[in-house]
């Protein structure tokens, strides 16, 4: 029987999967104070309203190869899924882990793939990994396969604050300005580079999840999957699924709570929603 393991950072939002064999690589936020590892033990609440009042100086940290040779434990095959090389070193950090696994064990195999995403695109990639490896596909099938359905998913967001992505240089600075004031909210979406790329400024909540369903539906949404998670918003979340159910009553809709790393990017109240373009 063929030993398999799914393996991820934790920008997937995921601790555990019910029938099959996970593990995750814990990312880390750092400051001068103190340290917020983003594992099972991380009380992502408390970490959320520490960063509210929080003035000084922040940083992220990706796992490092012996983190991710960790994770990958015993497993013949290991199929391995990061955030966004655009934005993180984990996927090069997973590369080389990778090599060195296969190196020492020649007869198994990793596969890495870069979500060129984070948060709940991940989790349809690790989704639809469960169902390729119980359809009993060889590695070599998984891997062209799920490459192929990459090209299929995307990633929308919505923002009520941009401080800590301007502080990681992830965006500019004149941008992450706008966002708050006055109450706008930036709408944006993962683009085909792995990087984040604003849409629309929106004045309200209400305006905010339209322009979210708009731009999923002329992404492609129809009739297949949508993974939303949330930073303290769970009222915003479900608001949006009634408006998807209103327009695509066939569509898969889940709820989730952001763990550490991606609440740690969106802030208080912000979305980010992975989707299906079927």
């Amino acid at each position: 029987m063929r030993n398999i393991k799914i393996v991820a950072d934790s920008s997937a939002n995921i601790l555990k999967l019910e029938k099959m064999a996970f593990a995750s690589a814990p990312l880390k936020i750092i400051t001068k104070e103190t340290e917020f590892v983003d594992d099972a033990a991380l009380d992502v609440d408390a970490m959320v309203s520490w960063f509210e009042n929080y003035k000084g100086k922040s940083k992220t940290s990706c796992p490092n190869p012996a983190d991710w040779l960790k994770a990958f434990g015993d497993a013949d095959e290991v199929y391995c899924v990061t955030i966004t090389s655009g934005l993180s070193g984990s996927c090069n950090s997973a590369n080389i882990a990778k090599q060195m696994y296969e190196a020492e064990h020649p007869q198994r195999r990793v596969c890495v793939i870069d979500s060129l995403s984070a948060g709940p695109e991940l989790m349809l990639i690790i989704e639809k990994l469960e169902k390729y490896i119980v359809q009993e596909l060889s590695f070599a099938e998984i891997s062209e396969k799920i490459a192929a359905y990459q090209k299929q998913t995307g990633l929308v967001f919505v923002l009520e604050s941009l401080k800590n992505f301007a502080a990681n240089g992830r965006v500019s600075p004149a941008v992450a300005k706008i966002a708050g004031v006055l109450g706008v909210r930036i709408v944006g979406k993962a683009s085909d580079q792995g990087t984040l790329e604003p849409t629309n400024k929106c004045r309200g909540a209400a305006k905010a999840l339209y322009a979210i369903l708009q731009n999923m539906m002329q992404a492609g949404l129809k009739q297949g999957k949508v993974r939303i998670a949330h930073c303290c918003n769970e009222e915003a979340a479900r608001k949006l699924v009634q408006m998807i159910h209103a327009e695509r009553p066939e569509v898969d809709v889940t709820v989730s709570k952001l763990r550490g790393l991606c609440s740690y990017y969106a802030e208080k109240g912000g979305l980010l929603v992975g989707f299906e373009k079927l």
